[in-house]
């Protein structure tokens, strides 16, 4: 542990390299550092796994949509800030690796990050609502 799987429609694939997204993602992980200084997540403990899904539906289906969900597992004994920054920083690389792809269409992506008992990490970057005039 620290698992990071991606699930995403497997419509971007000819516009992205899934498998860079995957380096970047485990290189932010290994980057994070704790308020002592300490690295945050074990080198060799660390996984980023992504999975295209056979089957899919995104919103009205009136148009190629395309969403990526990236959900993060691991161990307690972080603080909060820790676990903030750790979501913060992922994003935002997941952020700068499909920017070329929002401005060629619709993706909705998400960020969660568990932790034995619950969730502590819900980041999202969306321009599918807007389309649908939901939040």
């Amino acid at each position: 542990m620290p698992h990071l799987v991606i699930l995403y429609t497997p419509n971007i694939e000819a516009e992205t390299d899934v498998s860079a997204l995957c380096r970047t993602l485990a290189d932010s992980m290994l980057e994070q550092r704790d308020e002592a200084g300490k690295p945050v997540f074990p080198t060799g403990g660390t996984r980023v796994l992504a999975y295209p899904a056979a089957h899919y539906a995104v919103a009205d289906g009136q148009a190629d949509y395309a969403f990526v969900y990236l959900n993060l597992r691991m161990a307690s004994g972080r603080s909060e800030a820790v676990k903030k920054k750790a979501g913060d920083e992922l994003l935002a690389a997941v952020r700068t690796h499909f920017e070329p792809v929002f401005t060629q269409r619709h993706i909705g992506i998400t960020l969660q990050i568990d932790e034995a008992p619950g969730q502590v990490y819900d980041g999202k970057h969306s321009n599918l609502h807007p389309l649908f005039n939901t939040p």
